[in-house]
């Protein structure tokens, strides 16, 4: 990020006098580093936790709900965020892929959530269409008991005036809204969307958002046309420091959360493995792996849409499963495939990084990068599609390349792991989930 760029950042604590919501600010920033996950821990929400949900004091319709889902006791990352968030402190977290992150901001704005017809009290920003779906099916399914919550989605790919008359309509406008930062400011620009009343301004995947110059900007213009006084919330996978500074811009001493340190952020339960070989032996191989390996389901990701579109024919034409997600897509279609695969219709997806972000669906317990990812940060938010809420996964990198090489140097360091070659033959125990 260059220094330009960080002048045009907003600087919240220079600008105005802010207090959260509910409980009074600290005067000091609180920060929480939680120890890493135990070996053998298991399903992380029936963890070794003793806390259970009620010590929350949460609502009985969320308890309810709760226990409907089959949760019994929070995971790190809840237990240290939900008591202070429903308070409406301002809370940073960065935790691994599959650790409840959603279900802290999701429970705490339900929480804190007096509805009142016409007007939008919460606002969730994130970064794809696809995550504003999920987000919006997590808020159905822990709102389950709460008919008088409203939940929308907003994003780029439909008709700005569908969504301009469901805000209008002051008995069907939306309590909560997920929504894309593009789309959302525009609709505050053109004042479709009042957000003088927005109490909860979250970001998930912040750091996506907040590294992205057009994608800032569009969140600075929303975030400046909500009330002083509110709470804000962000939550990442991955949280560089310079992001972090960025972050606290936009916050009044907030609670953090590093549920690991960055240089030790890791999947547990997750194997990892390369695989050296030639660009023109990648399909052989993937063949090879699809015919002998065990799974319920399986994410390939490659580079490229064109790579996308490709790699999805040749395996149909092989009899395989398959379907594909990428940019190329209609939003109807994308969001059409993604239910299909969600609801085991399909067990193989070939995606572009679209995917690679927050995206949940539990029957994955193989994640394959048939084109290496180009950084650290994206081998992670792939592979973590593998092994969510800490069940067992397997995760297979083709390395063809020289610059591939250094990018499985670079994660190897980072995150402290080795990432050993793919033996002839694994043990199905030790990543199919019993």
């Amino acid at each position: 990020m260059s220094a330009h760029d960080n002048e045009e950042l907003i600087d919240y604590e220079d600008e105005h006098d802010v207090v959260t919501n509910g409980a009074a600010a600290p005067s000091t920033t609180a920060v929480a580093v939680a120890a890493p996950a135990a070996d053998g821990e298991g399903n992380n929400f029936s963890g070794i936790h003793s806390t259970g949900f009620r010590d929350f004091l949460l609502k009985p319709e969320l308890l309810r709900a709760i226990s409907d889902l089959g949760f019994e006791h929070p995971s790190e990352v809840q237990q240290e965020c939900i008591p202070q968030a429903v308070l409406g402190m301002d809370v940073l977290c960065q935790a691994k892929s599959g650790h409840g992150k959603t279900a802290v901001f999701v429970l705490a704005t339900l929480q804190q959530l007096e509805p009142v017809n016409g007007e939008v009290s919460v606002l969730v920003l994130c970064h794809t269409r696809e995550l504003a779906f999920q987000i919006k099916n997590e808020y159905a399914r822990f709102a389950k008991y709460m008919p008088d919550a409203r939940v929308s989605t907003f994003f780029g790919g439909t008709p700005v005036s569908k969504d301009t008359e469901l805000l209008r309509d002051k008995s069907k406008c939306p309590h909560i809204v997920v929504a894309t930062p593009g789309r959302l400011n525009a609709l505050v620009r053109d004042k479709a969307l009042d957000a003088s009343k927005v109490k909860h301004f979250v970001l998930d995947e912040c750091d996506k958002m907040l590294e992205q110059l057009d994608m800032r900007r569009d969140v600075q213009e929303i975030f400046r046309a909500t009330p002083h006084h509110k709470q804000v919330m962000m939550f990442s996978a991955t949280l560089a420091k310079e992001i972090r500074i960025t972050c606290k811009k936009f916050m009044a001493n907030p609670l953090e959360i590093f549920v690991d340190d960055e240089t030790k952020l890791t999947l547990h339960g997750l194997q990892q493995h390369y695989v050296k070989l030639e660009e023109v032996g990648k399909n052989r191989k993937l063949n090879e792996l699809l015919d002998t390996l065990e799974f319920n389901q399986v994410v390939i990701f490659v580079k490229s849409v064109a790579r996308a579109i490709e790699l999805d024919k040749l395996l149909v034409s092989c009899n395989f499963p398959s379907i594909s997600i990428h940019s190329g897509l209609t939003q109807e279609e994308r969001i059409s495939r993604y239910t299909a695969f969600k609801a085991f219709e399909k067990r193989i997806l070939v995606a572009t990084d679209i995917f690679g972000r927050g995206i949940d669906v539990e029957r994955v317990n193989i994640v394959i990068n048939y084109d290496c990812p180009p950084d650290a940060d994206s081998y992670l938010h792939r592979v973590g599609r593998a092994g969510r809420f800490g069940t067992k996964g397997l995760a297979i990198t083709y390395v063809s390349s020289e610059a591939d090489q250094q990018v499985m140097a670079a994660i190897q360091a980072r995150f402290e792991v080795a990432v050993p070659e793919l033996p002839d033959h694994i043990d199905p125990a030790s990543y199919m989930t019993s």
